[in-house]
């Protein structure tokens, strides 16, 4: 397995992420440092701003930079997003973003996510509960998962994933295979920013399982998911990461078809009441998330540096 890098990336290169789309790795940023919310479309192929009420850009609190704020209230809509068919497909994307939850912040239902379509679509289509054909789409998400209440609100991060050769869950449906540490969860922080970088390796012909899946937290790798790393068994709902035992990966064999690549990205913020129940959650009636600093690349990009 190859070992994937940490701490620093392309992103050093560009103090404050400045002029960091000028580097020809780089596909996609997002500051949020100028215009308003009509304005994100020149970017952003799909916005879901019910009522103009769930998306603001503001000044951050800590940190004195303009922001996207994204707000969920139960009885009027279930938060919103920006998704964008990205302006070049790749075989690998990294996808670094910071966020910050409130600091009373709840349990959500689903997050960000890249992925592809075959053929491209400008909107999201997640399909939920249905298996990829492996020619017509992939998609994984990064979000929090409360393990029915059993992790502190949010909850810890997992990969909650869609592919061909994913399992059947119980109720003979496919739902989204998850994917963490089975010992030690990666709790998110309330109140606080973090850095958040996915990366997606597709296999790179139809016949082998050689994809892969890597998540950094602040500049650290905290899962790489490529074939050979030990895991537990297989269900429905996925696989755990354990630290001992468990046995090799096969490796993900993403797609059939060299035609599927990843072309899509997907900020989203999603809340219902079905994942709040789950949880064992008050229903708290708003939840609120904050994001900045967005940076889609074919290479590690690691964390926004200081401006000297």
């Amino acid at each position: 397995m190859q070992k994937l890098p940490e701490g620093k990336g392309l992103a050093a290169q560009f103090p404050g992420d400045k002029g960091i789309a000028r580097h020809a790795a780089v596909i996609l940023t997002e500051d949020f440092e100028s215009g308003d919310i009509a304005s994100l479309t020149t970017k952003w192929s799909d916005i879901s701003n019910k009522a103009g009420k769930a998306l603001v850009l503001e000044t951050d609190k800590t940190t004195g930079r303009r922001v996207l704020k994204i707000t969920a209230t139960l009885g009027e809509n279930n938060g919103g997003h920006l998704f964008t068919l990205l302006p070049r497909a790749s075989e690998t994307l990294y996808a670094r973003f910071y966020v910050r939850f409130e600091p009373d912040a709840d349990y959500i239902h689903h997050f960000v996510w890249m992925g592809g379509h075959n053929p491209p679509t400008r909107w999201p289509n997640p399909q939920a509960g249905s298996k990829p054909r492996g020619d017509d789409r992939v998609a994984v998400g990064i979000e929090p998962y409360g393990n029915n209440g059993r992790y502190p609100a949010p909850g810890a991060w997992n990969f909650y994933t869609y592919w061909h050769e994913m399992k059947k869950s119980a109720d003979g449906r496919f739902w989204g295979a998850s994917i963490a540490p089975e010992a030690r969860p990666l709790l998110v922080p309330r109140d606080h920013w973090q850095c958040v970088e996915v990366m997606t390796k597709l296999n790179s012909t139809p016949e082998k399982s050689d994809g892969e899946l890597a998540l950094w937290l602040d500049g650290k790798l905290s899962m790489h998911i490529a074939p050979g790393v030990r895991r537990g068994p297989w269900t429905g709902l996925g696989f755990t990461l354990p630290e001992t035992g468990g046995e090799p990966f096969e490796g993900f064999r993403w797609r059939t078809s060299t035609e599927l690549r990843l072309n899509n990205f997907w900020l989203e913020h999603y809340v219902t009441e079905e994942a709040l129940r789950r949880n064992r959650s008050r229903l708290k009636p708003t939840n609120s998330v904050w994001f900045d600093d967005i940076v889609l690349a074919t290479e590690y990009i690691g964390p926004r540096t200081s401006t000297p």
